[in-house]
């Protein structure tokens, strides 16, 4: 790219300081003069334990004042104007990674119950169209939904589940469209086309076919928190009204759901919170039994059911840390009955088991890479499926089939793109079925990616995924791009990415930081890194900067850092403790007010987050809490240059927390850094819908990272 689009942000647009004092941001060029918007403060005292904080900016927790809409729409307009030198390579960068995307695209055909179902792209749509064909993929085309159609006049538009009767004469599909995970239920009559008007509101939009054909179970939502708490039963034909009360999970540390297994024989009926689980059964030729407990819930107990044949197969952590598999008959389910079916291997993270007829395949992760065993169940015989990058995820894909020897997988790497291979798993014969393709063509040996690993302040070594383009001169000119989440024992996998490759070929490096809080070394990485060991996360990530700056791969002046979500936390905290370490951080839906938010359990997800990171009505979690939460710990010093992104409808991090934390930092921050906050109107936690549309998030960000990098 030429360097036409690189006008320095400092050179052209001065200074962005604190609203408070309603400092000014002059541009050079234009000669034109801006202030950042005014956020008021009123003064809110929140008190518990002995312990009083001021929030000034409390009042922003109200999406129905006009006042904060009107805030919130300066800060966009703000935004717009310091982001002006960047427009011109915003919209070269959006048309550049959209056109390395096939626009014309379908994915790979599965066979399911005598049809062949495919999701397919047409060129100039923004959404998906699915489709069935019977029997053969020579067959008439029978389009199942437009999400095109749908989606028209809709500023918002997500797909739910969709699942066809068993019978396949109906279809049962949900929708979404305000982006706060409300989605609705619909059915239409496979026959005659006929929507029907029977529709089934704020469900979670996960649906589940009895073998009857006329009974669906689905999940709906606490109007206010958004817990999925109420299992409901419908009948096709009925008014919802009508609809049948199952179960009511009543712990409100629990989420409920409702399943059906591969096997076809079972309804499940799951109940989870971050450390537990339990499960209730019928089976699926009776939905009008009562369900009867797989077993009694037993805290810290976690355990996912599969069956097959007249027992179940239970993945656990029961006397097994990194969890095991056990089973159990199917009549006699309690947990004195469970027995181990393979020795427990404490140094391999068991994270998921695909059931077969014949076979099972378990989903492994050892030394923070994922692999595939495969067992048959005739013979016990076991094999992994090879892989050989340095830096890889592998994963079982769509796999509804339960009487066949054909496995689906996808594999990619930092430089491989997304590949969905067919595997035989008794002759081991694997063929490549698709790979996404790269339009303009795309060479993995252009690319180098390494594993590699940096040793944090307690002696941890802390693993790292990085990739950049052979021809980039690598030093402490060389900009880096950090990434990283680490919670929920949630692992960010080393997986190929178009987008990312307008910044490779710009001369980034990206790296991804493996910390604590997530599983990639085993369960024990995640109990590490959560609780009253919450910091670790922070200060992993911290100590794999300082590495990379030792190593030679860039310098504080070229670093750049993200996150969202409880990535977005980690980004709070990290420039708090160490601001000079980075030249520019994003910050996405950022999880920042942490301690104000786990203290409202009217707060959507609240309740829920306790096995996380704590209660804080208990003082020593509110303590720890408080003396970490970004928010709370935003004081006079000097920040890197900050982009804040957001999302009015967010059902998981609340708009106002971003918009609170970026007034607080105005006001305290002495530095002149850019300072951007960036609310999507019309979306929630996961932004644009839309296939291209997300595309101009992706493009402001980088130009962002791209504009502070020549700096």
């Amino acid at each position: 790219m030429t360097k036409k689009y690189f006008i320095p942000f400092l050179s052209t647009l001065l200074i962005l300081t604190n609203c408070s004092n309603n400092d000014k941001m002059t541009n050079t060029e234009a000669k034109t003069t801006i202030e950042a918007p005014d956020c008021k403060k009123i003064p809110k005292e929140l008190s518990i334990h002995n312990d009083t904080r001021i929030d000034n900016y409390f009042w922003l927790n109200d999406r129905e004042n006009e006042e904060v809409i009107t805030y919130l729409n300066q800060e966009n307009d703000y935004t717009t104007h310091l982001l002006k030198p960047t427009e011109k390579l915003q919209e070269e960068l959006f048309a550049e990674i959209k056109g390395k995307i096939k626009e014309e695209d379908q994915s790979v055909p599965y066979f399911y119950n005598g049809y062949y179902y495919i999701s397919r792209f047409e060129k100039g749509n923004e959404y998906m169209i699915k489709s069935r064909k019977k029997g053969s993929l020579n067959a008439q085309e029978e389009i199942l939904i437009d999400c095109n159609k749908l989606a028209k006049g809709k500023s918002y538009f997500q797909l739910g589940d969709n699942e066809v009767s068993p019978n396949n004469q109906f279809l049962a599909y949900s929708s979404d469209t305000v982006s706060r995970r409300k989605y609705d239920i619909y059915f239409k009559n496979l026959t005659t086309g006929e929507i029907l008007e029977e529709i089934i509101p704020n469900t979670t939009g996960a649906i589940t076919w009895a073998n009857d054909n006329k009974t669906v179970f689905y999940t709906l939502q606490d109007e206010e928190t958004l817990r999925s708490y109420r299992i409901m039963k419908h009948r096709l034909g009925t008014p919802v009204t009508e609809d049948v009360l199952v179960y009511e999970e009543e712990n409100e540390e629990f989420d409920t759901y409702v399943y059906k297994t591969k096997s076809e024989k079972y309804i499940i009926i799951g109940s989870s919170s971050t450390l537990t689980d339990s499960y209730q059964i019928i089976n699926a030729d009776t939905p009008d039994a009562n369900f009867t407990a797989f077993a009694p819930r037993t805290k810290g107990i976690e355990y996912d059911i599969f069956h097959k044949d007249n027992q179940f197969f239970i993945l656990t952590n029961k006397d097994a840390q990194n969890f095991k598999i056990m089973v159990c008959p199917e009549h006699t389910t309690n947990i004195e009955n469970w027995k181990d079916y393979l020795p427990y291997n404490e140094n391999i993270l068991t994270e998921g088991i695909d059931l077969f007829s014949d076979f099972m395949v378990i989903s492994e992760r050892k030394e923070g890479l994922t692999q595939l065993k495969v067992i048959n169940l005739k013979d016990n015989n076991s094999y992994y499926i090879p892989f050989n990058d340095p830096t890889y995820v592998a994963y079982t894909s769509t796999n509804i089939e339960f009487k066949t020897q054909k496995l689906r997988f996808n594999y990619s790497s930092l430089t491989t793109p997304n590949s969905t291979y067919e595997f035989d798993m008794k002759t081991q014969e694997q063929s490549l079925l698709k790979q996404t393709e790269i339009v303009g063509g795309h060479d993995p040996e252009d690319y180098i990616s390494k594993r590699l690993y940096a040793t944090a302040r307690d002696g941890a070594k802390i693993p790292i995924s990085l990739v950049y383009k052979k021809t980039t001169k690598i030093g402490k000119d060389t900009p880096l791009l950090q990434y990283a989440y680490g919670s929920y024992g949630y692992n960010i996998d080393p997986n190929f990415s178009i987008s990312r490759l307008s910044l490779l070929d710009r001369g980034f490096i990206f790296a991804i930081a493996h910390i604590r809080g997530s599983q990639t070394l085993g369960r024990s990485w995640y109990e590490d890194g959560k609780f009253l060991k919450k910091k670790n996360t922070f200060f992993d990530f911290i100590d794999c900067s300082k590495y990379l700056i030792a190593e030679g791969y860039t310098s504080a002046n070229k670093l750049f850092a993200e996150g969202g979500s409880a990535g977005g936390l980690l980004m709070g905290a990290v420039i708090n403790y160490q601001p000079e370490l980075y030249k520019g951080v994003i910050a996405a839906v950022p999880f920042v007010d942490v301690v104000t938010t786990m203290l409202d359990a009217s707060i959507p997800l609240t309740t829920g987050e306790y096995e996380e990171w704590g209660n804080p009505n208990d003082k020593a979690y509110y303590d720890y809490m408080k003396s970490y939460s970004p928010y709370d710990n935003v004081k006079a010093q000097n920040y890197p240059n900050l982009l804040v992104t957001t999302g009015l409808h967010d059902s998981q991090v609340q708009y106002w927390e971003p918009a609170k934390w970026v007034a607080k930092l105005r006001d305290l921050k002495t530095d002149n850094n850019l300072l951007i906050l960036k609310t999507n109107m019309d979306a929630g936690h996961g932004g644009a819908s839309g296939r291209f549309e997300y595309l101009k998030e992706v493009a402001l960000d980088y130009a962002f990272l791209i504009h502070l990098s020549e700096q």
